[in-house]
């Protein structure tokens, strides 16, 4: 990996608001490199699609050593910033993680805001205040994503984002994920907390660049391009079982 993590900073910024970051996620190095290939100028894997990839569940389920040799081999098979999801932090001290993750090659993690086990949403105070002791070990090395998830912990009041998005933003995130909100809250997310949002794609949903004119800086896709392949691969054996037509 040779992009830094002032060139990953930088792609958030001065971008048209049709033309988002884009950045797939990649659950093994040879999709990375299948993305990298393809002109993609950052990465960002997916804690739900390695831990799929991996034979586990997602919520931190994955053995926290797993996942950061998963993100380091990513890292190492492309010459583009690599940022990773690394859940709620898996429970290690700030200084841990944030070592993991430089060792690993990332240039970035999200970090989101519900506690495992439980799924519940952690105080925001709290959160905030590990939120600074990351920034504080990591200084300028790591572009922090703070995720949000309030909306898929069921609090549908997007001023409930903003008041966390500005704690994390204080506390020194670079960025904030509002996973799961609803794409016409976009700019007011944006335009209340002040720092670049991470929208998610999924299907049936705004594409890339609607989510950008809404107002996202970065998207990203969850474990939703494994998704993709994964049907792809099911076509494939039931081809192979003879259930379907050659060439489907």
């Amino acid at each position: 990996m040779t992009g830094g993590v002032e060139e990953f900073r930088a792609l958030h910024h001065g971008r048209a608001a049709a033309d988002p970051l884009v950045l797939p996620g990649p659950w093994d190095a040879a999709s990375a490199r299948v993305f990298a290939d393809a002109g993609f100028a950052a990465l960002a894997t997916p804690s739900a699609g390695i831990a799929r990839a991996l034979g586990y569940g997602d919520g931190e389920a994955t053995p926290v050593g797993e996942m950061f040799a998963a993100v380091a081999r990513i890292a190492r098979a492309v010459d583009v910033p690599v940022t990773a999801d690394v859940e709620a932090g898996y429970g290690l001290p700030p200084r841990e993680l944030v070592e993991r993750l430089l060792a690993a090659g990332a240039v970035g993690c999200n970090l989101e805001d519900t506690v495992h086990p439980g799924k519940t949403l952690r105080d925001a105070a709290e959160q905030a205040d590990f939120l600074a002791e990351v920034r504080a070990e990591a200084g300028d090395r790591l572009f922090v994503n703070a995720r949000v998830d309030t909306f898929v912990r069921g609090v549908a009041d997007p001023r409930a984002a903003v008041e966390r998005g500005r704690r994390y933003a204080a506390a020194g995130a670079d960025g904030v994920y509002p996973i799961g909100a609803p794409p016409r809250h976009l700019r007011l997310l944006a335009d209340e907390i002040g720092l670049p949002v991470n929208a998610l794609a999924v299907p049936d949903g705004p594409d890339p660049a609607e989510l950008g004119r809404l107002g996202a800086s970065r998207i990203t896709f969850g474990g939703g391009l494994l998704d993709r392949t994964l049907t792809a691969v099911r076509e494939l054996a039931a081809e192979l079982r003879g259930d379907a037509p050659a060439g489907r």
